[in-house]
């Protein structure tokens, strides 16, 4: 019994050390375990953050590639859509070439080798009525009313004139020698009288040579030859009144602006050239030929202005501001009364002197524009002064204009004109049974609208004149009026 108990206690007391030493024996493997567990977590946290990265740049390149499909696409649409443009002018490009092809062709304007010629001008048409007939002529070369139509009414009429017309050829790149470049201009208008007598020429008015000139310019020194038919320099061209209605014959020629268009030689000389001087300064010396109203043929070179080698002889002098301009300008000429043949009687005077002096000017204070000039003068009937009498008569007179513009388009101008002859001179050189011309004062007010190459105005146009009745002995006055509506196109 004693045997079977101690045995039984073996046992117990093994089975008891084994189960204590099983798991120290585990636990080797348990810390195997643990550590392979650690490093395979570390390991996964590896490879999930590896795959982030690439599920991210795979999204961006996903971006990347949508990015180049819309590019794509747009940049197809677009090259699509030009090729479709294209398409559609070669088409328009087709039609217009194939009726190009179907006008009848026309000869080619060509002039000298090297010369440009530009032409240019301008259409005008006046519709006008007036209270009285008017020296020179009616409508748009009205200036002064004829003398002794006192209060008459008949005297009255209208129409439409299209004279003012204008058109020139400019003629530019000709060579005269390596310094010398050469240039010229013709000119021409519809002021030449009208076709015939009948029934039908006064809507068929005549071309008349205005300008034929060619110039010789030296652009180093700034000098310039001017040969030919132009205006004389004591014509103030660049300042003159503005008007629509009176173009050819501006408001207050013969009344205030004199000067006339004459065959001769002009030399002009800039006197700064090349300076960056705030005034330009220019000086033009002219020889004209000599004019005169008889006593011989005024058409054929026989007047008395025409005899002998007496030239018409003129210099002016120009400065140039930035919103001004200013000139003065004297005149001299002789003239023989006896004419080219000598066998005319003159019992008054064999000889007369011609001399004027004027000055004048414009100058353009932001919206408004004033034009101007006064002269004084003394046998001076061939440049439109004495109110175109003939004879060893004193005269004085000028103009002035004021102009301002409302907007881009619409301005307004305002002008007065005045001549006044001496009075004795004037009975003493008239004509027998003929009114002498005392004075004239004519007023002008415009209103002008501009768009582009067109111009439009609405004009009123009064005269007021005093004259002696054709026996001297008395005294009228002769006033009139003259509205227009004009139309201008420059080309």
């Amino acid at each position: 019994m004693k045997t079977i108990r101690s045995g039984g206690r073996k046992a117990i007391a093994l089975s008891v050390a084994c189960a204590l030493m099983l798991p120290m024996a585990a636990l080797p493997d348990l810390a195997h375990a643990q550590s392979k567990s650690k490093k395979s977590s570390s390991r996964e946290a590896e490879l999930e953050s590896r795959v982030n990265q690439l599920e991210q740049q795979l999204a961006e390149l996903k971006a990347m590639i949508q990015e180049q499909k819309a590019a794509t696409t747009q940049a197809t649409e677009t090259a699509q859509a030009a090729q479709t443009q294209v398409q559609q002018t070669d088409e328009k490009v087709a039609r217009v070439e194939k009726t190009v092809a179907a006008v009848p062709a026309k000869p080619t304007f060509t002039s000298a080798p090297g010369v440009s010629v530009a032409l240019h001008g301008f259409i005008n048409a006046n519709a006008f009525t007036q209270s009285k007939g008017y020296t020179y002529g009616n409508g748009a070369n009205a200036e002064y009313p004829i003398p002794g139509q006192g209060g008459r009414v008949n005297d009255s009429l209208s129409g439409v004139d299209v004279r003012n017309t204008r058109f020139w050829l400019d003629f530019t790149g000709a060579k005269f020698t390596e310094a010398w470049a050469g240039s010229g201009r013709i000119e021409m208008d519809f002021f030449g009288g009208f076709n015939g007598t009948g029934p039908y020429s006064q809507q068929q008015p005549t071309p008349r040579l205005r300008q034929a000139y060619m110039d010789l310019t030296n652009a180093a020194t700034g000098t310039t030859f001017r040969v030919g038919q132009m205006w004389d320099l004591i014509f103030p061209l660049e300042y003159l009144p503005q008007s629509l209605s009176h173009i050819a014959f501006p408001l207050g020629y013969g009344t205030g602006v004199i000067g006339w268009r004459y065959p001769g030689v002009i030399w002009m000389q800039d006197l700064n050239h090349g300076s960056d001087g705030p005034v330009k300064w220019r000086f033009d010396l002219g020889a004209f030929e000599g004019s005169w109203n008889g006593p011989g043929l005024t058409t054929n070179y026989l007047t008395a202005g025409n005899a002998g080698f007496k030239p018409q002889v003129e210099a002016r002098l120009t400065a140039k501001g930035k919103t001004w301009q200013a000139f003065a300008v004297a005149h001299y000429s002789k003239v023989d009364l006896h004419g080219v043949d000598g066998a005319t009687i003159t019992p008054i005077k064999s000889n007369i002197k011609s001399t004027a002096y004027e000055v004048g000017g414009m100058w353009m204070p932001g919206n408004f524009i004033f034009k101007s000039a006064v002269y004084t003068g003394n046998a001076i009937g061939q440049l439109f002064g004495d109110l175109s009498q003939f004879g060893d008569i004193k005269d004085k007179g000028g103009y002035l204009q004021v102009g301002y513009k409302f907007t881009p388009n619409w301005s307004a101008y305002g002008t007065f004109a005045a001549s006044n002859p001496d009075d004795r001179d004037v009975l003493r050189w008239r004509a027998p049974n003929t009114a002498g011309l005392l004075k004239n004062r004519q007023q002008a007010l415009s209103l002008q609208y501009t768009a582009g190459a067109y111009d439009f105005s609405v004009e009123w146009i009064h005269s007021n004149l005093n004259s002696s009745t054709t026996n001297g002995l008395g005294r009228e006055k002769t006033s009139a009026n003259e509205f227009t509506l004009n139309g201008n196109y420059r080309f």
